[in-house]
């Protein structure tokens, strides 16, 4: 078993804890020791590591799982990297364009090691349905693709410096990247209700791509959801037919000439967060293998972002 060290202790630490207890053999380390000594013992796990520069010098640790803040991840990836270790960190994977580009630089200066994101959505068996409706060819040539996820969430500590299409919109940012496999070639953008000086929390994109086809992503974190962002919809358009889906993946509905039919994901890895850790394990099983989610996807993913924030 490889042995991999979770480098922050938060919420989203024990939620990939869980999924990889029975899969590596796991270490601690995070600002607050406290943290990381709960999440060592709900886990089983080996030990808490009490600093990051022992993280990187211990030479048994094969991997860092990094789900520390945005502003700490590039020196943390570059560092890991570095020494020679594999990265998975949480997204988004940095937060300015030149911390991309540093990025860049060190995942081309280090080949031996990979650089994978935990972009949760590529995984998720809805989107594995939606690809395979379309490569199928039961919509024809993809037209436009609109999504949108509307919910009043409440953000403390250092997410209150990002916003939401950042720290929330880059999941349904990769969705659609994930279903034209391309970057667009505009990007456009709205932030209805901004203020100068604060965090946009709401927001409306606009990307135009090559073939002529476009996509539309509303996404908001201060707009109340009765259902708490359940059973709102997201639709695709082709030149033969439609998908429409529940925008969180519980179902896809396929309208087009051949066939009608209504797809359930089931709830044993809705979110795709199994399949990302099988990935990354599997990465680590073999070296020559490349991540899904790798460097590529989430600096044309952020760059969607970063083009949209050009509108501020």
């Amino acid at each position: 078993m490889h042995n991999v060290c979770l480098v922050g202790c938060g919420s989203i630490a024990q939620l990939h804890a869980k999924n990889l207890k029975s899969l590596a053999q796991l270490y601690f380390h995070s600002r607050t020791p406290a943290s990381a000594e709960y999440l060592q013992a709900q886990c089983g796990g080996q030990g808490v590591i009490a600093t990051f520069d022992e993280v990187i010098d211990r030479k048994d640790i094969d991997a860092l799982l990094i789900c520390s803040p945005p502003e700490h991840h590039t020196e943390q990836i570059s560092s890991a990297l570095e020494a020679g270790k594999c990265v998975l960190v949480e997204k988004p994977m940095c937060a300015t364009p030149a911390e991309v580009a540093h990025l860049e630089e060190t995942v081309q200066a280090y080949p031996d090691c990979f650089l994978m994101v935990a972009e949760n959505y590529y995984y998720k068996p809805s989107l594995m349905i939606i690809k395979d409706l379309i490569d199928q060819g039961y919509i024809g040539e993809l037209k436009a693709v609109k999504v949108q996820k509307h919910t009043a969430q409440v953000t403390s500590g250092w997410k209150n410096a990002y916003g939401a299409l950042l720290e929330g919109g880059i999941h349904f940012v990769a969705l659609i990247s994930a279903l034209f496999d391309a970057a667009p070639v505009q990007v456009t953008a709205k932030f209805p209700g901004h203020q100068k000086g604060e965090s946009e929390r709401n927001s409306i994109l606009k990307l135009e791509y090559e073939t002529g086809a476009s996509a539309e992503l509303s996404y908001a974190w201060n707009k109340p959801s009765l259902t708490k962002g359940i059973f709102q919809h997201s639709h695709i358009k082709g030149a033969q037919g439609t998908i429409t889906f529940e925008s969180n993946g519980l179902y896809i509905r396929l309208k087009s000439p051949p066939k009608r039919k209504t797809y359930f994901s089931g709830t044993n890895d809705l979110m795709g967060y199994k399949a990302m850790t099988k990935d990354f394990i599997a990465c680590l099983d073999d070296r020559s293998r490349s991540p899904y989610s790798d460097f590529n996807k989430a600096k044309r993913d952020l760059n969607i972002v970063f083009n949209a924030y050009k509108n501020l």
